[in-house]
């Protein structure tokens, strides 16, 4: 049987994901909206990784008969602003939860190392996370209002990839 906090932890992490997808989903039908069509796929697959470290999460609680807890998820905004506004709120976001993990890293390890193993590749994941955001927002800084370069940007985002590929590998049960 888990831990309660380590219980409570990971449902707050869960809950992170979970908005994260969310937010980024929201993201996406913005992007599409304004005719970003390759930010608005970059965003769409940035949702599903959200989603897959969400079920990552779901299932090594479960696997560890834990209580898995899942809450509202709070209405997202239909308007994110320029593409630079966008992805400056990527940027944020993923800022808020590389906290978020690095905090449930420090306070994890000394309670239970197993699940300490699994947060610290959440965290270690974060590092490429932020990375990949602060170089598209920097990339739109340099764009500008140039529409020429708006839209070659938008479609190197467009090449990205999705797939399983993305994010730690799912946590054996038990």
């Amino acid at each position: 049987m888990v831990k309660k906090e380590v219980e409570q932890l990971i449902n707050n992490l869960i809950q992170i994901e979970h908005v994260s997808s969310t937010l980024y989903l929201a993201m996406s039908a913005y992007m599409d909206r304004k005719n970003y069509t390759g930010m608005a796929k970059w965003l769409r697959i940035q949702s599903e990784e959200e989603r897959r470290h969400m079920l990552t999460l779901i299932d090594y609680l479960a696997g560890k008969d834990g209580v898995v807890k899942l809450d509202a998820v709070p209405a997202q905004p239909s308007d994110f602003g320029t593409p630079l506004e966008t992805f400056q709120k990527v940027l944020d976001h993923e800022r808020y939860v590389t906290n978020a993990y690095r905090q449930a890293y420090d306070y994890i390890r000394p309670i239970d190392p197993q699940t300490a193993v699994i947060v610290q590749d959440f965290l270690r994941e974060q590092i490429d996370e932020e990375a990949q955001s602060l170089t598209i927002v920097e990339r739109l800084r340099l764009a500008g209002n140039n529409t020429s370069a708006l839209l070659l940007l938008d479609q190197e985002l467009g090449q990205r990839k999705g797939g399983a590929a993305a994010g730690p590998a799912p946590a054996p049960a038990g």
